[in-house]
């Protein structure tokens, strides 16, 4: 009879352990839309911020680069800038859910869905 018991409580375990992963990951959830990466092109020319979820907040272009006539090269600088923003915002992403499994005696690099 005592091992069912101890079945119990390792049910129990297991469910708190479930709940305390489920708050921190809501909690990820919400740091992630407040750190913020910046990406860049043309040497800085071009900056594009966004939260680490990948939501653009900010596009920073140097004055100097509207004394073209190449509008393309201007757009294709921007463009570049948005995606380097979310490339670093994914990684940012990613590290930061490594921290959180790391924590939880989980193996850093384990996909968890967000």
């Amino acid at each position: 009879m005592m091992k069912g018991l101890g079945g119990m409580a390792d049910m129990a375990k297991m469910m708190k352990a479930a709940q305390d992963m489920q708050g921190k990951m809501a909690q990820l959830q919400e740091d992630l839309k407040t750190i913020t990466v910046t990406g860049e092109s043309g040497a800085g020319l071009v900056k594009a911020t966004a939260t680490a979820k990948g939501e653009l907040t900010a596009l920073d272009i140097d004055p100097s680069i509207f004394n073209s006539d190449d509008k393309e090269v201007v757009e294709d600088l921007i463009l570049a800038a948005i995606k380097d923003a979310q490339a670093k915002a994914e990684a940012r992403a990613k590290e930061e859910m490594g921290k959180l499994t790391e924590a939880m005696g989980l193996p850093r690099d384990m996909n968890l869905p967000f």
